[in-house]
């Protein structure tokens, strides 16, 4: 378990502040590009929430190299304040902006409507990431993966399933419905994006103090990953499944390796 590395120093410290700093810039311009864009009716509600969810939480590559890795905690928590104070009825302009510019029908039926999505969003990234660098910072990887799949993978899956999905699953208990050929995107997507994280931040150790992964460790977590994140997000009703994608995801891959390691 790791609160403050034993290394850290002055040094370090100001290194991970320019890693923070670089990562707002970054956040807040993939934030108030698609706002400005929606403004000018360039691009739709729809595609605006989208390019937002797909690039702001890109931020997440930041983690691996900070040296005392809670600071991802610190970026995604701010993130997440915002994502909660935006609402419909916000006083602040720019909040009250985002929600306009992002916010879904589910969202306006709730008694204070607020981004339960993007919300959802932040604080799963939050959470994960707090746990991972508290107990396992040295495989931040599985982290990694969880998260760039609900990032990446399931916006490709809405996407994807909006445009060609044909043979739909419909869960009655969560009132949810899937299409086959997003699930499929899901999977691919998940395994693709699973092997980067893995054979980056694992095999080729690239960030701080990481735990080694083998190639063939990569090519099986990263299949686990992919199939353990679809059924996930299957069964996840569609306003949760920032929150259950990652989460259970990255608990269940952790899980699974933690305990096979011991056995």
């Amino acid at each position: 378990m790791e609160f403050f590395p034993s290394n850290y120093n002055i040094s370090t410290l100001l290194i991970d502040l320019i890693i923070v700093l670089i990562a707002f810039i970054y956040v807040g311009i993939t934030i108030i590009v698609p706002l400005e864009l929606y403004k000018k009716e360039k691009v739709s509600k729809f595609q605006a929430r989208k390019v937002v969810h797909l690039f702001a939480g890109l931020a997440v590559f930041a983690t691996p190299f900070f040296t005392w890795k809670l600071f991802g905690t610190i970026l995604a928590g701010l993130l997440t304040i915002v994502t909660l104070l935006s609402s419909k009825k916000s006083k602040v302009k720019k909040l009250k902006e985002l929600y306009d510019t992002i916010g879904e029908d589910a969202e306006e039926k709730l008694e204070r409507p607020y981004l339960q999505g993007p919300f959802h969003y932040c604080l799963a990234i939050t959470l994960i990431i707090t746990v991972a660098a508290i107990f396992f910072p040295e495989q931040i990887y599985f982290a990694i993966a969880g998260i760039l799949i609900m990032i990446v993978s399931d916006t490709l899956a809405s996407l994807f399933g909006k445009k060609y999905g044909k043979h739909f699953i419909n869960f009655s208990w969560t009132k949810t419905t899937r299409s086959l050929e997003g699930s499929l995107i899901l999977l691919l997507s998940a395994y693709i994006l699973s092997f980067l994280a893995f054979f980056i931040f694992g095999f080729l150790n690239i960030g701080s103090t990481q735990l080694s992964l083998t190639l063939g460790e990569v090519i099986l977590y990263s299949l686990l990953t992919a199939l353990v994140a679809t059924f996930i997000e299957l069964l996840s009703p569609s306003t949760w499944d920032d929150l259950t994608i990652p989460i259970f995801t990255t608990l269940i891959i952790f899980l699974i390796v933690y305990f096979t390691s011991i056995f």
